[in-house]
């Protein structure tokens, strides 16, 4: 038996019903694939949509991704120490909310520790089969560290941000639920006010499909979660929703597993039982962000801190007999 998701106090009011077939678009990004559905209005033609979805995706990249010798980020991580880096307005607004998580989970979340995700095998470095020494984790922390940055460094009326030394920033945890949102207001903008975006698992949804129903997405759990718990299903109505897991990617060296989320306060992964973590959220970006936070903090500090802060999150935690599903009263709230 599914569950259903019915988030009518946090959604935007039903839309009229749009007249018109369901479009869809594809393609790959920030190395993974995402996909637009929308409604497509008489006035407009597909082909259009198309290009101006990939226009909008590129340029996250060329302004965001970290794999990207030649992106904006890229030539911050790569200016002499202090020195002043201005960002176009799309990155310093990531930046921004990036540091807000960062000071909200105490370090949970960090915008500068790309290398110790690098380190491990997880970065534009590629892949590893062997886990780094204490050494080398211990040297490499010291030059991380989300306050690095302070708050004078970071001058939000002309978009710049003082490079400190040796500081590199990696905004990929919170780049995808940007480039959903990005994606999303450019459909507005051209008026297709109904439509669902999807980056790497991660979604927003907008208007109604022609049917009058509102865009269904399955909440993504472990595939060994699959035949143990119910589906869950949630309407997003002016929602987006983001999952981070330690299920899909990792290595095993030793005897061990090393998923690939890593915890900028230690310099390791995360080795608690916490499996999953969705978010739901007016945005992309910020259940992106949150989610991954929650999934460093682990399943007692994460739902506290989920809790705190009102928002809608279901946690799912390992046990020897399958997974415990924890979620917060705002979550709660919306099921039926």
């Amino acid at each position: 038996m599914h569950r259903v998701l019915i988030p009518v106090a946090l959604a935007a009011p039903p839309p009229s019903v749009p007249q018109g077939q369901v479009r869809q678009w594809h393609g790959e990004t920030m190395g993974t694939t995402w996909t637009v559905s929308a409604v497509l209005p008489a006035n407009r033609h597909g082909d259009e949509i198309d290009a101006g979805i990939r226009a909008v995706l590129d340029n996250v990249i060329a302004e965001m991704s970290n794999w990207s010798e030649t992106s904006d980020l890229s030539r911050f991580n790569r200016a002499d120490g202090d020195s002043w880096v201005t960002l176009p307005q799309n990155a310093f607004i990531v930046l921004q909310a990036a540091l807000q998580v960062a000071r909200d989970s105490g370090g949970a979340f960090d915008p500068t520790a790309g290398p110790l995700v690098n380190l491990w095998g997880f970065g534009p470095a590629g892949k590893r089969t062997v886990a780094p020494s204490s050494d080398d984790v211990a040297r490499v922390c010291q030059h991380c560290g989300w306050q690095r940055l302070h708050a004078d460094d970071v001058d939000a009326s002309q978009r710049r941000v003082r490079q400190p030394g040796g500081l590199s920033l990696d905004v990929c945890a919170i780049a995808k639920g940007f480039g959903v949102d990005a994606v999303s207001r450019y459909l507005d903008g051209c008026g297709v006010a109904h439509h669902l975006v999807e980056i790497g698992g991660e979604l927003r949804g907008q208007g109604l499909k022609p049917d009058g129903m509102p865009w269904w997405v399955e909440l993504e759990s472990p595939v060994a979660d699959a035949d143990a718990a119910q589906r869950t299903l949630i309407a997003l109505l002016g929602l987006s929703v983001a999952t981070s897991g330690d299920y899909r990617r990792y290595f095993e060296a030793d005897g061990r597993r090393y998923a690939h989320t890593i915890d900028p306060r230690t310099g390791y992964p995360t080795a608690h039982a916490l499996a999953s973590v969705t978010v739901i959220h007016r945005e992309c970006m910020m259940a992106d962000a949150l989610s991954t936070a929650l999934m460093v903090l682990g399943p007692h500090a994460g739902l506290a801190f989920a809790q705190r802060h009102t928002l809608a999150a279901r946690l799912l935690v390992r046990t020897p007999d399958g997974f415990d599903e924890l979620t917060t009263p705002a979550f709660a709230a919306m099921l039926s």
